[in-house]
């Protein structure tokens, strides 16, 4: 089992979003090296005492995140830093941009947007 992944009851998180947050910060502080092959869905649930279609959630979120890859029978890696997730992210950043020009808001609204919404999600230390 990955390190460090236990569940915490006092947590408001639902399990689901509680082993996508593990998963996605040991794979970002290196702790889950790229390559590194996780448990199955029913693995983990069993170690975790959950629900397969919870852990199932958390590994597609993750799949879709580009965190980790799924190579069919062969199992589901953590992916190449550096990888899917920062490809998205520019994706992502270059279709806020052509819809905020599209709805006619200047540079300095549409980093002000954006910062409101990084600030929610993150807080003010993130």
């Amino acid at each position: 089992m990955p390190p460090n992944l236990a569940l915490d009851p006092e947590d408001p998180a639902p399990p689901y979003e509680q082993v996508y947050a593990r998963i996605a910060e040991q794979a970002r502080s290196g702790a889950l090296p790229a390559g590194h092959r996780l448990p199955t869905v029913r693995g983990l649930a069993g170690e975790l005492g959950l629900a397969p279609n919870t852990v199932a959630k958390a590994y597609r979120a993750l799949e879709a995140d580009g965190v980790i890859e799924t190579r069919g029978r062969h199992g589901t890696f953590v992916a190449a830093a550096g990888g899917t997730a920062e490809r998205e992210a520019a994706a992502a950043a270059r279709a806020y941009a052509a819809r905020v020009r599209r709805l006619g808001l200047d540079r300095s609204a549409a980093l002000a947007a954006a910062d409101a919404a990084l600030e929610a999600e993150y807080g003010q230390d993130g």
